[in-house]
């Protein structure tokens, strides 16, 4: 049965869906079937793997049918170019998906059942959540084992973190007692800067041993990747970029096992 892992931070920008993306990508290439749930009204994963978020009739079914109930996840999951690595896309209607089941029956859990269909077909099922504390952000931490939170080694890198925290707790107690935080994973590193260097003592001092060994350079790379709609692993595999990716992945695999 797989192990299903959602990232998230309700701070913008912090390389969630780049994180989400490369990690699904060496997670494939060391063998393990794995599925990328885009749960982010912005699609940026969906694109990031070299698909039109915004062309609904290619894309066909997406994560907004699954939510409504109206198709079923396996109807909605795509194989990608790469082995081992499927995708189940979304699209900008997953914003007023989100706003249909709010008032409906079961709107905390439908992620987790619609997940629960295929996962015994996976090793690994990662989910891509948007980066606020709404329904489709606690629909992905009731549907998880474990919670992964990428923090940028910028100033504010901490802000809303024990926000993000504390509803991990509740939905812990109340909905997902088995939900625990895999790790933090410290991205857009410059060890150049001093700035970068205290943020991330200060991640280190906060979760301790939570705290990947690895952390995520800011690297051009990393960045031109998703223009192409290719993991920073196709676009650039000898990149720094890549190779923190690839050495996160392996950690995470530990971890997670």
């Amino acid at each position: 049965m797989a192990k299903v892992i959602c990232v998230t931070n309700q701070k913008g920008g912090v390389g969630k869906t780049t994180t989400a993306v490369n990690m699904c990508y060496y997670l494939a290439k060391d063998k393990k079937k794995t599925l990328l749930v885009d749960f982010d009204p912005q699609g940026n994963a969906t694109s990031g793997l070299g698909l039109d978020k915004n062309d609904k009739n290619s894309l066909g079914i997406t994560m907004t049918e699954v939510l409504l109930n109206t198709a079923s996840m396996d109807q909605c999951i795509r194989p990608t170019r790469y082995k081992n690595y499927d995708l189940a896309p979304a699209t900008p209607e997953l914003a007023n998906a989100e706003v249909e089941i709010a008032s409906l029956n079961k709107k905390f859990v439908r992620l987790r059942d619609a997940i629960n269909e295929v996962r015994d077909n996976y090793d690994f099922v990662v989910i891509d959540l948007p980066p606020s504390l709404s329904l489709l952000t606690v629909n992905g931490m009731i549907a998880a084992d474990y919670l992964l939170l990428p923090v940028q080694t910028e100033f504010y890198a901490l802000e809303g973190v024990a926000q993000l925290l504390e509803t991990m707790k509740l939905v812990k107690k109340q909905a997902n007692p088995h939900l625990k935080l895999l790790g933090v994973l410290a991205t857009m590193y410059d060890k150049r800067t001093s700035l970068s260097t205290q943020v991330l003592a200060e991640i280190k001092k906060y979760f301790k041993d939570l705290t990947f060994k690895t952390t995520i350079p800011r690297n051009v790379r990393i960045a031109e990747a998703p223009s192409h709609g290719a993991p920073v692993g196709d676009y650039d595999k000898f990149c720094r970029g890549a190779k923190a990716y690839k050495e996160f992945s392996r950690e995470v695999e530990k971890r997670a096992a």
